[in-house]
């Protein structure tokens, strides 16, 4: 009885077996002329598929539209797939990893790789177009090497160095990559990314001339920042490369150390130009008149005026000590604001041609009224410039060579010229100055006057004009 049991068990086994090998065979057979089970290609299934199958349905998925290059200084250029009429095949591909599959081994393919194989198409594209757009790209039409200089020059803001030789690009090794990328389907080629930029080597000329730079850059970098107010005057590079001592042939004098020198005589020119700009004391300005027009006023006694000998000391000193500092200039004479707009927005205004005095507070106008200004009949009229207001006085007598007039204000703004009332007139403003006018001075109506009186300051500008 057991005999017949186990006879019947091995004969069932043996009919399982043949079972499973003839369909295995049969599979093999069955993927003899296409892939095997379980292949998948860029993603694509492929069991069972032609390799012409397969191309066509890979070929779907390329839409690849050309390549972006871009340079060291961001710019791009494109080679576009079209314009070389760019074409892929898988074939090729296909066709050798089919041969390598063994239809009789298809079961190693569920032991495989799970995400399947990825392939790169064959690209085919016209030659002779895309050498002619590679070509054209302007990176490639620098100099030769042996035309690349280094060397010092000097340009409006200092010297500075010119070095061709550094940052150069490798042509070959460009035109290798920007084909690579191209073939290979990529989107973007950053070339300094890739490592297409290089330095090119120095001669012992060109290393002299890279050490004498190295000082000049170091010379040139002051910190002095001169302050005019809310204005700002830097002693940069295109002002210190002017303090350089030069010899008769125009070189670069060094000290016995090997430093630069520095040319005092230069630095003191330089705080002449300096205060010639700044110094406004006397000067002409274009003024802003309240009739409208825009008036040239020239000399006066109100300005800033800059100590020129004590400056020539500090920035010489502070230059050479290699200082970094913002500085306040020395002044023999200063106004309310410093800098080249030292009037502000509070000032008196006294347009002797239309015979009116305006006080400005903060830009606002606080006072406006008619005066008499010096009798021109007599050459006596009221001097034209820019002054101040440098002294207050109540009850005050004016005296010249034929008068003596008691005023209750007195505003002097120019040596005896000066705002007060006049009570002996009874008229202001209009043509009286020409024949009846005072003698030089601003006569100004007595409420005027004394409002004027109580809200200005000592050091206010007077501007004065016709």
């Amino acid at each position: 009885m057991r005999k017949n049991v186990l006879k019947g068990t091995c004969i069932g086994f043996s009919i399982i077996l043949l079972s499973i090998a003839a369909m295995y065979l049969g599979l093999a057979l069955y993927y003899g002329d296409s892939f095997s089970y379980g292949t998948w290609i860029n993603g694509v299934y492929c069991t069972g598929k032609s390799i012409n199958e397969v191309n066509d349905e890979l070929l779907k998925q390329c839409n690849y539209t050309g390549l972006t290059i871009l340079d060291s200084d961001g710019k791009s250029y494109a080679i576009s797939a079209q314009d070389v009429g760019l074409s892929f095949d898988f074939a090729e591909g296909l066709s050798l990893y089919l041969e390598k599959q063994n239809p009789y081994l298809w079961i190693e393919n569920l032991l495989g790789e799970p995400d399947g194989k990825t392939f790169r198409p064959v690209a085919e594209y016209d030659a002779e177009a895309y050498e002619k757009i590679v070509n054209s790209f302007p990176f490639f039409k620098g100099k030769a090497p042996n035309e690349l200089k280094v060397e010092i020059l000097k340009g409006d803001t200092g010297y500075y160095l010119l070095d061709e030789r550094t940052h150069i690009l490798n042509e070959e090794r460009t035109k290798e990559a920007i084909k690579s990328a191209f073939e290979n389907c990529e989107a973007v080629l950053d070339l300094e990314a890739e490592g297409c930029y290089e330095n090119l080597p120095l001669t012992k000329e060109m290393e002299d001339q890279i050490s004498l730079w190295q000082k000049l850059s170091a010379y040139q970098d002051c910190g002095i920042v001169y302050l005019f107010g809310e204005e700002k005057y830097p002693i940069d590079e295109s002002v210190a490369c002017e303090f350089l001592k030069l010899d008769e042939n125009g070189d670069f004098v060094f000290d016995g150390q090997g430093n630069l020198c520095t040319d005092e005589e230069k630095v003191y020119a330089f705080v002449d130009r300096l205060a010639d700009q700044y110094d406004t004391v006397g000067a002409a300005r274009l003024f802003h008149a309240t009739r409208g027009e825009v008036v040239n006023v020239e000399g006066g006694i109100y300005g800033n005026k800059l100590d020129r000998e004590a400056e020539k000391e500090y920035l010489l000193s502070a230059f050479l000590a290699h200082k970094r500092e913002e500085h306040e200039p020395v002044y023999l004479q200063t106004a309310l604001k410093q800098g080249q707009d030292d009037i502000g927005d509070t000032y008196i205004e006294v347009d002797m041609t239309n015979q009116m005095m305006y006080y400005y507070e903060k830009g606002e106008l606080k006072v406006e009224t008619p005066v008499v200004t010096g009798n021109t009949r007599l050459r006596r009229g009221t001097p034209t410039g820019t002054n101040y207001v440098y002294n207050k006085e109540r009850n005050r007598v004016l005296r010249g060579e034929d008068y003596a007039s008691p005023v209750k204000y007195w505003i002097p703004v120019k040596g005896a010229v000066g705002i007060h009332d006049a009570s002996w007139r009874s008229e202001y403003g209009g043509e009286i100055y020409k024949t009846n006018g005072s003698h030089g001075c601003i006569n100004t109506p007595l409420e005027e006057v004394s409002k004027l009186y109580d809200m200005v300051e000592i050091g206010t500008p007077c501007v004065m004009f016709y």
